[in-house]
């Protein structure tokens, strides 16, 4: 059976390509085939850091759209794995209403989830109950709570939606603080999370050894969870 993955959130800067580059490491670590799309025309993030498994792809362009379905169809074995770009939410819809995207999915015995990354504001709540209540029980859920933007998600806990969400059988991921030095340093390497783990300073990598000690933790940590939605 295949499986796409969005990885959403709607809102920028809240981590989506973060998440999406754990999730590229996660099957790269455990030896699992996925293919991989980029939706960011501004940034392409994703395929910076994994450009041997990510290629870019247009959300208003309908065609470019459906090439991750048929992706999904003709590679059933590889995961397909997709990093939208902040407000993509309306052409993503319009697409999939248009196209009978989950209808067919559910024929062809494609399982279809949303990653819904969010930090600690209440446009990250007021976004997932958008996605909520237009899919219902439609899709997977994934709810991806990004601490390295806040610990403190007391809006969400308050809001109903962790309730409503749970009702439609969503799962949920944390993703701890990494230390911020440690983060700058990959991105402005432009390291996957393989080499910030295992090349030192003197690889090119920049990092210290303490600082790979961080981020293979940090690393091993998102995977035991991953582990545990048998991705």
């Amino acid at each position: 059976m295949a499986n796409i993955h969005f990885i959403g959130g709607e809102k920028g800067g809240v981590g989506k390509s973060v998440v999406a580059r754990v999730m590229a490491q996660y099957f790269i670590d455990r030896g699992q085939p996925f293919l991989g799309f980029d939706t960011d025309r501004s940034h392409s993030t994703f395929t910076r850091f994994y450009s041997d498994y990510a290629s870019p792809v247009i959300v208003d362009q309908y065609e470019s759209l459906d090439a991750i379905v048929e992706a999904a169809c003709e590679q059933p074995d590889k995961r397909i794995l997709v990093d939208l770009a902040a407000q993509t939410h309306g052409p993503l819809v319009k697409w999939m209403d248009d196209s009978g995207v989950l209808e067919m999915a559910g024929e062809a015995g494609i399982n279809i989830t949303y990653w819904h990354v969010m930090d600690t504001g209440r446009d990250s709540v007021d976004l997932l109950k958008k996605v909520l209540d237009r899919f219902g029980s439609r899709l997977g859920y994934v709810l991806a709570l990004n601490q390295m933007r806040g610990d403190n998600f007391d809006i969400f806990e308050k809001s109903g939606e962790k309730e409503h969400a749970l009702s439609l059988n969503a799962r949920f991921v944390a993703l701890r603080r990494l230390h911020e030095t440690v983060i700058n340093k990959i991105d402005a390497g432009s390291s996957s999370f393989w080499a910030a783990k295992n090349r030192s300073a003197a690889d090119g990598a920049g990092l210290g050894i303490l600082e790979r000690q961080r981020v293979k933790i940090w690393l091993n940590h998102i995977h035991d969870q991953l582990d545990g939605l048998q991705l």
